[in-house]
């Protein structure tokens, strides 16, 4: 290929990107999948293609409905052993975020949600949503008719909407709720904790990668209880990572997140979902495997002062 057509294709990276990660939650699957709409790229007879733009948006959409509807996707999602991974704020795969729909879209409780939906009312729901396509466009994009989109994306805002619960935050609000999640935890007293979660709130956590499965809470009680355990330092604890780590307050996904950190590497965080100074989901990822991306744009980063010097 010409430097030209190299140059329109990387043009398009970060929106298609964006688009797959939306798409399959996680940032390595989106990287795989835009080099697979590389090579259709290079082998496609260009001059017939009008838009390419609007080409290389059908061609990632679908390349990744393959992937959410392969064998091995389907078993990792099935049983619900699956979370997204997290994203630093200012990574450019987080796309487009000039709309509440368009943020929210990329939150990692609504990535969570979607996985509720079928893979087709995904695609439109993320199209619609945070691309702002037609419903033509859409139809085009998916093989579908015009008032199959309409009714997709009907049945997708319905499932999201009914369970959707935070706010939107900001990095100084961030800091305050981190701040306030720290005190309590390391308090010794889960009542404090407590305080600070819904009554309907939801966890979930990788458990380090260790186990292969999620660990999950529901309850203001059982969270706090989680949250006491996995926050109190322990000899233990500190043996295994290697020292005392520090602890930063930090946007992921566009919520605030506890982000514990060693040096230049992250060892783990956790995501709080708020709705009205309280969580409704906490989310924790301490998997080396689902960090790394994360690490990279943290150490490329400049980060606030950390709330915790040494845990």
């Amino acid at each position: 290929m010409d430097t030209a057509t190299v140059e329109r294709f990387e043009a398009n990276r970060d929106r298609m990107a964006s688009l797959a990660y939306r798409l399959l939650g996680s940032a390595t699957d989106a990287e795989d999948t835009v080099q697979d709409a590389f090579l259709r790229w290079q082998a496609a007879d260009r001059a017939l293609i009008e838009v390419p733009e609007a080409w290389l948006t059908k061609v990632v959409t679908n390349l990744a409905l393959d992937r959410l509807k392969s064998a091995r996707a389907q078993r990792e999602r099935a049983v619900g052993d699956w979370l997204p991974e997290p994203l630093l704020e200012g990574d450019p795969m987080l796309g487009p975020a000039d709309t509440v729909e368009q943020r929210e879209s990329v939150t990692l409780a609504v990535l969570l949600l979607m996985e509720r939906l079928s893979p087709v009312e995904r695609a439109v729901y993320v199209l619609r949503e945070a691309f702002s396509y037609t419903h033509g466009e859409v139809a085009e994009i998916l093989d579908i008719s015009e008032s199959a989109s309409q009714q997709h994306l009907h049945r997708a805002r319905r499932r999201v909407a009914d369970e959707r619960k935070a706010g939107e935050i900001d990095r100084v609000a961030a800091r305050r709720v981190v701040e306030a999640f720290i005190a309590a935890a390391s308090s010794g007293s889960t009542g404090r904790l407590v305080e600070l979660l819904t009554d309907d709130v939801s966890a979930a956590s990788d458990g380090a990668g260790l186990s292969g499965k999620v660990q999950r809470r529901s309850g203001a009680q059982k969270v706090a209880v989680m949250l006491r355990a996995g926050f109190k330092p322990t000899p233990a604890k500190r043996r295994i990572v290697g020292g005392s780590p520090s602890l930063h307050a930090a946007v992921v996904n566009g919520a605030p997140a506890m982000v514990a950190v060693m040096g230049d590497r992250v060892l783990g965080l956790v995501v709080l979902e708020v709705r009205g100074g309280r969580a409704t989901d906490v989310i924790g990822t301490a998997s080396p495997e689902r960090l790394e991306r994360f690490t990279e744009a943290w150490r490329r980063g400049e980060h606030d002062d950390p709330l915790v010097e040494s845990w």
